[in-house]
């Protein structure tokens, strides 16, 4: 498999584009861009890599167990909030690990952009 390189800036490609769901919304109705750049297999699970940008807003997360992220924070600010009422702020240059089974809620502050990389079991598509 050849190395993958991306840089902070989406590249020219159109993104996905997509919404928190309705049922999910806390506050805004936030715009996601997705360039999701590599999907490679990894001992039996699957990795998903990008760069995702999105505008402010607030809107509860649920990870499965079998799928954590990394992702690095390039541009803006957010917020991860726990269910017991703990939060951790990102800002550029910071990252952060939602581990398995992770609950709780993502508040974009400032129009973020962010690298991240999700890895979940090979059957169960990436959150």
């Amino acid at each position: 498999m050849p190395l993958i390189k991306f840089g902070a800036t989406p590249p020219a490609t159109a993104p996905d584009i997509d919404h928190p769901r309705p049922e999910r919304l806390l506050q805004g109705r936030p715009r996601r861009e997705t360039w999701n750049l590599a999907s490679p297999a990894v001992a039996g699970a699957q990795m998903d890599a990008g760069l995702w940008r999105c505008e402010p807003g607030h809107w509860r997360i649920a990870l499965d167990a079998d799928c954590s992220e990394l992702f690095t924070v390039l541009a803006g600010r957010c917020r991860v909030h726990d269910e017991a009422g703990g939060f951790e702020e990102v800002g550029p240059g910071e990252a952060l690990i939602l581990p398995p089974g992770f609950r709780g809620s993502f508040e974009v502050l400032e129009t973020l952009t962010k690298s991240y990389a999700i890895l979940s079991a090979a059957s169960t598509p990436a959150a």
